[in-house]
């Protein structure tokens, strides 16, 4: 039987990470692994305050080393076969959301799931960014490969999975979270810092694709039909 863990990657989170901690820990999941990014606000103490959870293990990572190496470390501290990712500021979250993750994974119709909260500003169908979501299932042994390389690619983790999986021929799944609340940056941040922030994230996406051009390739090269 398949086991799973839940790793929740949170940079500044005070106001949502205690309610999405606790909702994760309440679920099926074997073991929880919160991965604090420097934090310079109270999530720290949030966390600390939670030490009494039995399934939780807490990683305090003393400066913000963005996404991609928070995620890793999560990743390197997994003892489950099957992974789910799932960002710190959500709300509304449910079982059923997690079951739509998993599910595909355990029943073979999918190496990876990528689940889009539908309460969001831009329709699902037309999201061009849905493939770049927080919410997603992945088996460990699949992902192990390029721990090294997400340890670098801050922002562009997302965009550095999906490429490698696509390399590698994998077969992926996308799923509609009903009723999952993922807030924007205006909503989060002042529009200034929104914009800031938008413009750094779009960077190192790109510097993600540079880097990975030789994934690209191998991607495109799969699709060429063979003669």
């Amino acid at each position: 039987m398949n086991t799973l863990s839940a790793i929740i990657c949170a940079y500044n989170e005070e106001k949502t990470i205690k309610n999405v901690v606790i909702n994760v820990h309440n679920y099926f999941f074997n073991e929880v692994i919160v991965v604090n990014d420097g934090s310079t606000d109270k999530t720290g103490e949030i966390m600390q305050g939670l030490s009494n959870l039995d399934k939780l293990k807490y990683i305090s990572l003393q400066v913000n080393k963005g996404k991609g190496y928070a995620m890793s470390v999560g990743v390197e501290n997994a003892k489950s076969d099957i992974i789910v990712f799932i960002d710190a500021d959500l709300s509304n979250l449910k079982q059923k959301h997690f079951e739509q993750l998993i599910t595909p994974l355990i029943e073979g119709e999918a190496d990876m799931v990528l689940g889009q909260a539908n309460e969001t500003l831009i329709n699902y169908d037309l999201n061009p960014f849905k493939s770049l979501t927080g919410e997603r299932a992945v088996y460990k042994k699949d992902i192990l490969p390029i721990i090294n390389e997400m340890k670098q690619s801050r922002f562009g983790v997302e965009t550095l999975i999906n490429l490698y999986y696509q390399s590698e021929g994998k077969k992926v799944k996308y799923v509609m979270l009903e009723s999952l609340k993922h807030p924007t940056k205006f909503e989060k941040v002042k529009t200034q810092q929104a914009i800031k922030e938008f413009v750094t994230e779009a960077h190192e996406i790109a510097l993600t694709m540079f880097k990975n051009f030789n994934l690209i390739s191998k991607s495109i090269k799969n699709k060429l039909p063979k003669i």
